[in-house]
């Protein structure tokens, strides 16, 4: 008898063996009512011979070419028929029953398009992880932050975020989403590559009236950084060239107010890095601000066809709270609950 799976499972791969031997047996062990894919992004190692060898009943997605996060799911999701998505990093140690909870949020909620679990820290498993801990929010000037971390401050998981409830985005290490809203929403904005395509989908998703829900009772452990570590310039780059693209897409009204502060906060947290004597971020900072220039024009097009699909009344309460970098840095408030 064949059994017929809704979920679907996809782990993207670039060169990776090594994490691919540690944690796929994992993701094996604890999903039984998933179908198991890796996409592989053109790599250059021996992973797909690894995968035929030993885990023959994996479904490999060929991609032609590494075009990061965004552009690799976009093309290999193409080749999934599941109606649900599961877009899991290739470094992250899933635990029994961490699917039940989510599928049943799936089946019973048709108004819930996009879910994320409690990801804690694979190198201590007692806190929560900074790529989406318990759920993410965002402030009025674009800066993203987690129930569980906030900028460098990581929570111990006391219980605290056992619930279930609406979020702003999901982290794209484990990123649940129905296959319909994925397609109506045209995936990821592959002009990201990589960081932060998971926040302008789900801030896309959100001025469509969709919803995103963290489910507490689900539980992952992601490394983090395996990818590109923290200390990379190319992640400031990133983080920071992302970010101003997708704040000029989906922000609500007062657009060049907004942009204008960012760029002073971008300025401030230059000064950071100069105090730091982290020159390579500086130059990534400028980089990224370069290249948000040159692409505004394509950016504002953008905005202007996704302010048409609009089906809100207002859009304005697409943060929590004004700013996070006045909330931490100035009245000192380093944790969700303050």
């Amino acid at each position: 008898m064949v059994v017929t799976k809704d979920i679907a499972i996809v782990i993207l791969n670039w060169n990776g063996k090594t994490l691919l031997e540690q944690f796929l047996p994992s993701v094996i062990s604890h999903s039984a009512e998933a179908a198991i894919y890796v996409a592989d992004n053109a790599s250059t190692d021996d992973s797909l011979r690894f995968l035929q060898e030993h885990y023959p009943t994996v479904k490999i997605i060929q991609n032609k070419e590494n075009g990061g996060y965004a552009k690799g799911y976009n093309e290999a999701l193409k080749h999934v028929d599941e109606q649900l998505l599961c877009l899991l990093n290739s470094d992250i140690e899933v635990t029994e029953d961490w699917l039940q909870s989510i599928h049943h949020i799936f089946k019973t909620q048709a108004e819930t398009a996009i879910v994320q679990p409690k990801i804690l820290d694979y190198k201590n498993k007692r806190y929560f992880e900074y790529a989406g801990a318990a759920g993410g929010f965002i402030d009025k000037f674009g800066y993203p932050y987690c129930r569980g971390r906030i900028f460098d401050t990581i929570e111990e998981d006391l219980g605290q975020y056992n619930d279930t409830t609406p979020i702003f985005w999901a982290s794209g290490a484990c990123f649940f989403i129905r296959k319909t809203v994925f397609e109506a929403l045209n995936g990821f904005d592959e002009s990201f590559f990589a960081h932060m395509e998971e926040i302008d989908l789900c801030w896309r998703a959100h001025n469509l009236g969709y919803i995103t829900k963290y489910v507490g009772a689900s539980t992952v452990y992601h490394v983090g950084g395996a990818t590109l570590s923290s200390t990379d310039p190319k992640k400031t780059y990133l983080n920071f060239r992302n970010s101003l693209f997708s704040i000029t897409k989906n922000a609500p009204q007062n657009l060049f107010v907004l942009i204008f502060t960012r760029l002073l906060l971008d300025g401030f947290a230059s000064l950071k890095f100069l105090v730091q004597m982290k020159l390579t971020h500086i130059l990534a900072i400028l980089k990224a601000h370069g290249h948000f220039y040159w692409q505004l024009p394509q950016l504002l097009k953008e905005r202007q066809l996704l302010k048409h699909q609009n089906t809100l009344e207002s859009i304005s309460n697409y943060y929590s709270i004004h700013s996070i970098v006045w909330q931490y840095f100035v009245k000192k408030q380093r944790i969700f609950i303050e």
